[in-house]
């Protein structure tokens, strides 16, 4: 009986490791992204003509010799624009979800108290014009197709560095699929404490990585918060893939995180390194 239970408790913890494991053979495109600081939606201030995911923040970044981290999402008329939530009422002051208006009427709105406009995906890709590379957050409620379709022809002909990353494995097993060459990366954090409305079960296989075997990701983008957590620690140690913290918000914790992160996400202060980060 004894024996027995052994047994079982081994296969379980093969089961898991071989869940969580990343893409092993590294994607030799991925080194283009080392090396620098990201700024996250930008170089941004909402209170100031430069708000989160605005043209005029990536302006800044790129003036200032940062990576920029940005959201991608659909319109009703399938137009990708950029902006973090699904609703504009944060951002806009308007109690509408992007998904419900069609690009034109979008364009009545401005980002918190700017003139500025939330702008097409094509309109960022113009302003950055492969100056610094861009991590690419795929904004996915459900159904990848639409929005990796509308994506991955916009960066076809962009010569810039560039990855995608998701906390939908659905968009990174389409990416897979269709542009295995394309650097992809898994967003994650512990949805549960973050309160976040869901399915507990859906959230705890995405904070656990337990994904990973269909979504073989190149990288892992991981809330800094919860940088101990066991499966984040066998991705990295064991399977040494990739790490990016997001989001960092002081020099402090730039500091602190410097030995469990190969890449910064930061916001709301400007780092005390050079743009280009050194170990």
């Amino acid at each position: 009986m004894l024996l027995k239970i052994i047994i079982f408790v081994i296969i379980i913890i093969i089961l898991y490791l071989l869940a969580i494991m990343p893409k092993i053979n590294r994607n030799p495109q991925s080194k283009k992204l080392d090396g620098w600081l990201y700024a996250h939606r930008g170089l941004h201030k909402n209170n100031t003509e430069a708000p989160e995911n605005s043209l005029r923040a990536f302006e800044l970044a790129v003036a200032s010799g940062y990576g920029i981290e940005l959201d991608v999402q659909l319109t009703k008329d399938l137009v990708p624009v950029i902006l973090h939530d699904y609703n504009l009422k944060r951002p806009c002051h308007v109690d509408i979800k992007v998904s419900e208006v069609n690009y034109e009427e979008l364009q009545s709105y401005r980002l918190f108290t700017s003139q500025e406009r939330i702008p097409t995906f094509k309109e960022a890709l113009a302003i950055i014009n492969g100056k610094v590379p861009v991590i690419i957050e795929l904004k996915i409620p459900w159904k990848a197709d639409k929005i990796c379709n509308a994506v991955s022809q916009m960066l076809k002909d962009y010569k810039g560095v560039y990855c995608i990353e998701s906390f939908n494995p659905f968009g990174l097993i389409w990416y897979k699929k269709h542009y295995p060459e394309i650097v992809r990366g898994q967003l994650a954090t512990d949805f549960i404490k973050e309160k976040t409305d869901g399915s507990k079960f859906q959230y705890f296989i995405l904070k656990h990585l337990l994904m990973n075997f269909q979504t073989k990701p190149d990288f892992i983008a991981y809330h800094h918060v919860y940088k101990k957590g066991l499966s984040f620690t066998i991705c990295r140690k064991l399977y040494q893939v990739k790490a990016i913290a997001w989001t960092i918000q002081s020099q402090e914790e730039l500091e602190n995180n410097r030995k469990y992160f190969d890449l910064f996400i930061f916001d709301n202060f400007i780092p005390i390194l050079k743009n280009r980060l050194s170990k």
